[in-house]
């Protein structure tokens, strides 16, 4: 290789590391960072927060969107129940408030396979295999046979009779 083409591709090499130096980060570090003031959670999952101590009440703005449970030591389970957002209050015994966060509850995050047979859905978890899952909007048929298989295996797993005969 010569001087002149090792000399142009050092100063190419160069040109790429300044122009990649002058582009910023994406997300900018203010986008990235988590805001303090919101708790983002999956429906059906939960996330455990430590707040402060000394919370006596806890006040779910809509507790079909979350639902938020104090726990010893000021940790506080908040559960995913349906789409969209909604805030929670903690307050101590004298009612000052202590926290007021908004939660933003989002769609599932497991790999998810959604079928329509005109206007009925009906929802798969696709992790590895798709089976049946219960998702908020699936037809009312769909979810209601799931709901029940899903309740009659626990009932059999704890030992409970259903009261039906197996003979």
């Amino acid at each position: 290789m010569s001087f002149r083409s090792e000399r142009i591709r050092v100063l190419a090499g160069l040109a790429f590391l300044l122009a990649a130096a002058a582009v910023p980060a994406w997300p900018p570090a203010s986008l990235a960072a988590a805001d303090p003031d919101r708790i983002e959670v999956n429906v059906d999952q939960a996330k455990l927060v430590k707040l402060p101590t000394g919370i006596a009440t806890i006040v779910v703005g809509n507790p079909l969107i979350a639902d938020v449970t104090l726990q010893t030591g000021g940790v506080v389970v908040v559960t995913g129940k349906g789409y969209g957002a909604t805030n929670f209050i903690a307050m101590d015994r004298n009612g000052q408030v202590l926290v007021d966060r908004q939660i933003q509850v989002q769609g599932p995050s497991d790999q998810l396979v959604t079928v329509y047979r005109g206007i009925e859905r009906e929802s798969y978890s696709c992790m590895p295999i798709c089976q049946r899952r219960v998702t908020l909007g699936d037809g009312e048929t769909y979810f209601k046979s799931t709901i029940d298989q899903a309740g009659s295996l626990s009932s059999q797993a704890s030992g409970q009779s259903s009261g039906k005969s197996s003979n």
